[in-house]
């Protein structure tokens, strides 16, 4: 009896299998994209130990699960290994019931199936890839005094060396709350974000509970995969609750927009579908982590990105070696392609060399001091630079060199070679990463603001313009718009000021029509910051306080007024300070530091 159960559970293995690549259809445990043939359901146990009908395939009637499957017993979140049991549903009938040791036989047969990719990723993934719950709540950039209604969102993410979870910073951008659930568990434990790099979107969680490491593994990166290596995308992805996954082909690898941190970084397309949850789960190639899925082009099927091995090294190296992330480099510099050979004829290029155009220097940069406009730069680390911008990059491909600047760390030297009036020499540059006059985002922070005399300051900000809705660029205010995308700082710590808006009181009446302009100058003296006119402000000696405002409208305030105005005017609008936390505990800061000297 058990030897004829034996032969026909391998037989029904092997007529199975083939049959089972032919659906599409949802499996009750695991939720395939339409671009991933589900080769075999294999629960979070060591070893498949139970044969049972599945419905939703028209196949023959025995297909692999496990015994111990943490989906239907929602107790357990430790897996032990059992024995087999053969189970004919049609019949109702055990058919037999074996010890692992007699399973030897097809034991082999297991084997080959575990060989597939996407069958590896699963079994990779089961203790590594958790589920990530965060409830968020973002600052209302028009009202800065308070919050928007908080609202729950959930990623994915894996662990990886050190007791660490990595997962994309969106999935946790501006939280108040954050739980992780690992595979076959219901328990959900608090989880904290150690570090957090909104450029790159990238975060790393941390959960003390000593309960939730038992039995998890990490998973170790591995290198950037090439053009049609296959990877398998693991998460949790939105139209169901088990852990997904998708399979495809790597399409491109190049530096592309990150949309979270709106910088430009190296990044690889694949053809498998990233949905909204999948956010932070690794695509596996062999039993390595090839990326971190983060984001697909919309409007496009089947075209997902993932974040590349050496930004997630950069990453982790950055927060290890300073505790905190730090950024990635740029040489704050605008370059003009020069393919056009009259161009480079004006620049005295002989025919051999190759290069770009300086164009635009930041002045807060180092290059400010080291290169000149119409300098053309012709390699960088010894990488010579084509005309395109571009540099040699693996198996005949080419990538721009700004991928070579990122990658730098802080205070690390670049050496290029320059052409300067016709001849060349050797440059050093000290890289940094460098801070735009207006901020592309500000996540994970309260914004800051000042409110005096019913006149609410803030500095301008990308997040300010996205209040004005999706089509911020064409309905905020032209000018404001203008500057945010344009314009560098001239120097360090340097902010765009503007007035957003007026509290109406008898104070300021006359004065309303002036919101939305950029502040100049308070009594005269040119303001670098929002902290620098709120000192100018507050430690005002004047009768009156004359504010300048860009063309050339002027507000005046009787001093003492505007004071005892401004908490009628707070009390009015239930605003609990009339300055941000960060502008009073500077305040704070200085006075305790002078009472000690």
């Amino acid at each position: 009896m058990q030897l004829h159960n034996l032969r026909r559970a391998v037989q029904t293995l092997s007529t199975s299998i083939p049959l089972l690549q032919s659906h599409h259809h949802h499996h009750p445990l695991l939720s395939f994209s339409s671009s991933f043939i589900p080769k075999l359901h294999y629960s979070y146990s060591p070893k498949p130990t139970s044969f049972f009908r599945n419905i939703s395939f028209n196949v023959p009637k025995y297909v692999v699960t496990g015994e111990n499957n943490h989906t239907h017993h929602p107790n357990l979140c430790n897996n032990k290994g059992h024995s087999v049991d053969l189970v004919d549903h049609e019949d109702g009938l055990v058919e037999g019931r074996f010890d692992n040791e007699e399973l030897e036989g097809i034991e082999p047969i297991i084997d080959g199936l575990r060989n597939t990719d996407a069958y590896a990723a699963i079994e990779l993934a089961l203790d590594s890839v958790v589920k990530i719950f965060t409830v968020a709540s973002s600052p209302n950039y028009f009202l800065p005094w308070q919050n928007k209604s908080q609202r729950e969102t959930m990623g994915s993410g894996f662990v990886i060396s050190g007791r660490r979870i990595m997962t994309n910073a969106h999935v946790v951008a501006d939280h108040t709350f954050v739980l992780v659930r690992k595979h076959g568990c219901p328990t959900k434990y608090r989880a904290e974000v150690l570090a957090v790099g909104h450029e790159c979107d990238l975060a790393i969680l941390v959960v003390e509970n000593e309960e939730f490491w038992q039995g998890m593994n990490h998973l170790d990166l591995g290198e950037i995969p090439f053009l049609q290596e296959a990877v398998a995308v693991v998460g949790y992805p939105q139209g169901g609750d088990n852990i997904s996954v998708t399979k495809g082909v790597v399409s491109r690898v190049e530096p592309t927009q990150y949309v979270h941190g709106a910088t430009q970084l190296l990044a690889i397309q694949i053809d498998a579908a990233i949905n909204p949850g999948n956010s932070g789960g690794p695509a596996i190639m062999g039993d390595k982590v090839a990326g971190v899925a983060f984001q697909n082009l919309s409007g496009a099927e089947n075209i997902g990105y993932i974040i590349p091995v050496p930004v997630i090294k950069h990453f982790i190296a950055g927060v290890e070696e300073c505790g905190k992330y730090v950024g990635f480099c740029s040489l704050g510099l605008s370059c003009q392609a020069m393919e056009n050979k009259q161009l480079r004829e004006h620049f005295g290029m002989d025919p051999g060399l190759t290069g770009v155009l300086v164009s635009k220097i930041n002045p807060i940069s180092e290059a400010h001091k080291i290169l000149k406009k119409d300098d053309v730069i012709l390699a960088f680390d010894g990488v010579p630079i084509a005309n395109d911008g571009s540099v040699p990059f693996r198996n005949r491909e080419r990538i721009t060199f700004d991928h070579l600047v990122s990658m730098k760390k802080p205070n690390e030297k670049a050496e290029l070679k320059v052409l300067r009036n016709g001849k060349e020499c050797d440059l050093v540059i000290n890289v940094h990463p460098l801070q735009p006059l207006v901020p592309v985002h500000q996540f994970d922070k309260l914004p800051s603001y000042y409110i005096f005399a019913g006149l609410v300051f803030i500095p301008l900000s990308q997040p300010f313009l996205h209040e004005y809705g999706e089509e911020w660029y064409n309905t905020s205010p032209r000018r404001l718009c203008e500057r945010a995308l344009r314009e560098q700082p001239k120097k360090v710590g340097e902010q765009l000021v503007i007035l957003s808006q007026v509290l109406m009181d008898d104070i300021n009446a006359g004065y309303e029509r002036l919101a939305e302009l950029q502040v100049r100058r308070v009594n005269g003296e040119e303001i670098d910051n929002l902290k620098h006119l709120y000192q100018l402000v507050e430690e005002c000696k004047e009768k009156n306080l004359r504010i300048d405002l860009e063309d050339d409208r002027v507000i005046v305030l009787d001093y003492d007024k505007s004071k005892f105005a401004t908490s009628r005017i707070l009390k009015r609008h239930r605003i609990p300070s009339s300055a941000s936390t960060d502008l009073v505990e500077t305040e704070q800061e200085q006075f305790v530091s002078a009472s000690h000297t």
